[in-house]
């Protein structure tokens, strides 16, 4: 009897399809990915190719949807203005900051000297808190 490989679920991240690949072959689902390779190596070719293509067999379908209902829906946490370690903005109390580069002040006087008589690129950047919703940058 011939069964058919389909093409079950497209990624575009080859990490994420290797995880759902291991759970798979864990649970004894003969399984394999194509173009995995091409979207590790050159990861801009990943439009190009339509992803990593997660390969199945057309009988294990039924299975695999029970087995990974949970795992495709890959969601990243929000911060929740009930979390303990939100940075809240001095000027006006948003929680929408991160730590990053600062944008006005990114060089130091001593920096700037020693870097224009090195004759390099400023090799050190001053690092803050920055608030996306005024724009305002605190420490």
């Amino acid at each position: 009897m011939d069964d058919k490989i389909i093409v079950y679920r497209t990624f575009y991240n080859p990490i994420e399809a290797n995880i759902i690949i291991a759970k798979l072959k864990d649970a004894g689902i003969s399984c394999f990915l194509a173009d995995e390779n091409i979207a590790t190596i050159q990861p801009l070719f990943n439009q190009a190719i339509g992803g990593v293509k997660l390969n199945v067999f057309e009988k294990d379908v039924p299975g695999i949807d029970e087995l990974l209902a949970d795992d495709l829906a890959l969601e990243v946490p929000e911060m929740g203005e009930g979390q303990v370690d939100a940075v809240v903005c001095e000027k006006c109390g948003s929680t929408n900051v991160s730590y990053g580069v600062a944008t006005k002040n990114k060089h130091s006087w001593w920096v700037a000297i020693v870097s224009l008589l090195l004759m390099v690129y400023p090799f050190k950047v001053n690092k803050c808190y920055h608030c996306y919703k005024c724009g305002h940058e605190f420490k």
